[in-house]
This record gives structure tokens, C-alpha cells and sequence, in this order.
């Protein structure tokens, strides 16, 4: 344990220890929103916007897959924190030795799936028959190589639920260098199409899970036995009752990106590589908030399975904070510079045009799901999965129907207005529940641990709990 950065969350300064974990996971975050972002740089400007629209087809296709993987190792990872914050080691040790299990089997299940089903997608997605060959070979080779992010999804949640945010670092450093160096090899030496940038991704993908793996074989406390891979169907349950909620939560967020993407790609090649950059630039601006929400779920389980509780409402403050200065300074950007935004990435006056009326609008917005991924983070962290995948069913919801009714009418600025929408009413459930989950434990917890060391301590002891 001496040499492992794993890190308890359940006792030190709350604020000091939510930011030495929050900085290296925001850096992870940022190198892989990086790589990816560069990734669509290098296709757009080496094989044309044709190519960048086939590559950002894919991408509500993507989410719906690494994403339900994503959400069932983030709802794995939350029982892993609950038993090393109550310093259950034995229990520790048997979630993750059937979070193996379950993880491989959902690799292989997942990854045949999604290759026998990609054509039929891509039709339900009404994707352009100039961009369908390079859609199918992308998806093709990105999704074969599922497991290997799958691989990485799970050994980098399990770190985090310990504390350890900078070996996911080290991973993404390493396999972003070398995404990037390939998707230039192949791209602009070996002339390749956008096959070279599937293949630069799933190598990159490989390096990044090695290095994890590698990192968790070194912490002692949690090296497996024969015996803790036995007798454990009441684990897989409990495991999949905590990480299907949360992966059907992603799912239905995808499955609403992909209606929205649907109806883009019915308007043309220049409407889907304008909504394609649009994703991008969202999902770069919330990384911060996303990445404090990850800080939250590891602070949260940990403080949960210790059954402190005034740690929770002090991490969700810090939290609270992170997200709020970044959609001031963010937020900020997509309000007053769309323009640069767009003719970064790309090069029609028709796109460009479509997404400098999209940014300020979800540039203002975007407090809304910064927010959104602190107080569902916080949910998440303290046992109650059902409710994310409810504010996700309302995020779909909300999508389709504004789709639905605006797209006709307003035609693209209704793709900002459905992302609006979805954000402020999932935000509105998470919210709503993290305070009916844990106002009623704050009021039953130790005034000790409620009030400190205060002077009139048994005054407020008496205060809580008369019957002292």
C-alpha cells in the first residue's frame, strides 16, 4: 500500500484533497478530449469534410456503446469506493474480482453486437450514402477494437474509486502521443483514409489500458485470491443492479443524440459535419465540470461507505465551485468567439455558419449540465443509480421533442435548443433527489462529526437528540 497514490477520501481537508485529485483527472480528461479533437482536426483537414462527417456520424453511434460500458464501470466503481472507504478489503477484493468477470463478458458481447448492428444504425441514422463506405470502415475497425476501451474504462474507474487520479494520466499521456503520431503516419505518409485515424485509435487505446492494468497490480490490498472469484452470482447482481441503471443512463442520453442526429443528417453532408464539430466543442467545454463530477463520485462513495455525510455536502460545495468557474470561463468562449470556434475545424462558409448560431446558445446554457454532472455524481456515489437513469429518460425525452417540433421550423438552432432543454430538466431531477437522499442522513448523523469540535458541543448534541 506504501507505494500505491491511492487516496482515502474519508478524513483530511475536503477541499485540499477533492483538488489534488481533480487537477490530474482534469488533464486526463482534457489529453483525451485532445487527441480526439485533433483526431477530427487531422481527418478534416487532410481528407475533407466528407471524411470529418462520416468520422462525426459515428459519434452518437459511439457514445451509445462506450457509453453503457462507461456507465456500468462507473456504477461498478461506486461499490468499489463505498468498501474501501469502509475499509471493507475482503469485500473490496470479491467486487472487483467479479467486475472482471462481468467486464469480459460484456466486452465480447458488446463488441459483437454493435459490428452485427452497425449497417442497420447507420441506415436509422439516415446517414448520406457519399459518407456510408468511410462510416462502416470506421466503425468497423473502432468497434472490433471495443474492448480494448472497454479495458480502459474499467481499470482507470476502479483507480479513481481508490483515489488514484494520476496513473489515468500517465495512460492518456502516453496513448495520446502515440494517437497522434499514428493518425499523422497514416494519414498524411501512408495516405490512408479515415481507416488510418480507427486503427491510430484503437492502438492508442491499448497503450492507455496496459498502463492502468500495470498500476493496479502493484496495490497490495487488493490482490486477488482464487477464493474471491468464488461464489459470487450475489455480487454480479449487486454490481449490475448499481451499473446497468447508470449504463442505460448513457444509453438513452445516446439514443437521444441519435434521433437529433437523424434529423440532422436529413438536411445533408453540410448540416451533419456542422452538428459533428458542434459535439466536439460540447463535449471539450464540459470536460472540467464532467471531470469534477467524476471527483464528486469517488469523494461520495468512499465518504458514503464511512457514513460521512457532512464530507458529502463539503465535497459537493468544492464540486459546486469547480463547475461554476469553468462555465463562467467557458461558457464565456462559446458566447463571444463562435466564429473562431468554427473556422477551426472547418472549412465551408455553410457549416461554419450553421455552428457560430448554435454556440452561443448552449454557451450560455452550459451551466445547466455543468451542474448536472456534480449533483448526479453525487446521487450516483451515494447508492441510488435509478435516479440518473431517470433524469437520463428525461434528457432523451426532451431531445426528441424539441427535435420533434422546432426542426422544421427553426432548422438548426433547434439542435441547441434540444441540447437546453435536456440539460436543465435532468438537472432539475438530480437535484431534487440529492437533497431527499441526504438531508435525512446529515440529520442522523453523529453531531460529532456535524459540528466538530465546537465549545457548546453538548448544548448541540442535546439540540439534535433530546433524549441525551
Amino acid at each position: 500500500m506504501k507505494a500505491s497514490p491511492v487516496s482515502d477520501f474519508t478524513s483530511g481537508n475536503s477541499t485540499k484533497q477533492i483538488l489534488g485529485f481533480f487537477w490530474p483527472l482534469l488533464l486526463t480528461s482534457m489529453l483525451q478530449q485532445l487527441y480526439n479533437f485533433v483526431d477530427t482536426l487531422i481527418v478534416g483537414k487532410g481528407l475533407g469534410d466528407n471524411a470529418l462527417a462520416a468520422v462525426g456520424n459515428m459519434g452518437s453511434l459511439f457514445f451509445l456503446v462506450i457509453g453503457f460500458s462507461l456507465g456500468l464501470s462507473n456504477g461498478f466503481g461506486v461499490l468499489i469506493a463505498q468498501s474501501f472507504g469502509a475499509k471493507d478489503y475482503d469485500r473490496l477484493r470479491r467486487n472487483l474480482a467479479a467486475t472482471i468477470q462481468l467486464a469480459a463478458g460484456i466486452a465480447v458481447f458488446l463488441t459483437v453486437a454493435s459490428i452485427l448492428f452497425l449497417p442497420f444504425a447507420l441506415r436509422l441514422l439516415n446517414t448520406d450514402e457519399v459518407i456510408m463506405s468511410d462510416s462502416l470502415l470506421y466503425g468497423y475497425i473502432v468497434l472490433g477494437g471495443l474492448s480494448t476501451s472497454i479495458l480502459y474504462n474499467v481499470s482507470s474507474c476502479i483507480l479513481r474509486s481508490l483515489g488514484d487520479s494520476k496513473t489515468p494520466l500517465k495512460a492518456i499521456i502516453a496513448s495520446s502521443i502515440l494517437n497522434l503520431g499514428l493518425d499523422s503516419f497514416f494519414i498524411f505518409i501512408l495516405k490512408t483514409g479515415v481507416e488510418g485515424a480507427a486503427i491510430a485509435t484503437v492502438l492508442s487505446q491499448v497503450i492507455s489500458s496496459m498502463i492502468c492494468i500495470r498500476q493496479l497490480r502493484k496495490i497490495e490490498f487488493i490482490r486477488l485470491k482464487k477464493s474471491d472469484f468464488k461464489n459470487q452470482f450475489s455480487l454480479y447482481l449487486e454490481l449490475l443492479k448499481n451499473g446497468l441503471p447508470m449504463a442505460f443512463m448513457n444509453s438513452l442520453t445516446a439514443i437521444g443524440c441519435m434521433v437529433v442526429q437523424s434529423f440532422v443528417n436529413d438536411y445533408g453532408v453540410t448540416y451533419t459535419s456542422a452538428y459533428s464539430v458542434c459535439g466536439k466543442y460540447n463535449n471539450l467545454f464540459m470536460n472540467p465540470a464532467f471531470t469534477a463530477g467524476n471527483a464528486m463520485s469517488a469523494f461520495t462513495g468512499q465518504n458514503h461507505g464511512a457514513g460521512n455525510y457532512v464530507r458529502i455536502r463539503e465535497g459537493l460545495r468544492v464540486c459546486l465551485r469547480i463547475a461554476f468557474i469553468a462555465y463562467l470561463i467557458l461558457g464565456s468562449v462559446m458566447v463571444l468567439f463562435p466564429r473562431t470556434l468554427a473556422t477551426f475545424l472547418l472549412e465551408g462558409e455553410q457549416p461554419i455558419s450553421l455552428a457560430v448560431q448554435y454556440f452561443p446558445i448552449t454557451g450560455v446554457s452550459l451551466i445547466a449540465v455543468d451542474f448536472l454532472f456534480v449533483y448526479r455524481s453525487g446521487v450516483q456515489g451515494m447508492g441510488h443509480p435509478f435516479v440518473p437513469m431517470l433524469s437520463g429518460i428525461m434528457e432523451m425525452v426532451m431531445r426528441i421533442l424539441v427535435i420533434v417540433l422546432f426542426m422544421g421550423q427553426i432548422g438548426f438552432l433547434a439542435t441547441a435548443f434540444a441540447e437546453t432543454a435536456a440539460w436543465i430538466s435532468a438537472l432539475l431531477i438530480n437535484v431534487i433527489a440529492f437533497y431527499r437522499i441526504l438531508l435525512p442522513r446529515l440529520s442522523r448523523e453523529d453531531p460529532e462529526r456535524r459540528f466538530g469540535k465546537h465549545p457548546n458541543l453538548r448544548s448541540l448534541k442535546r439540540a439534535v437528540d433530546p433524549a441525551r
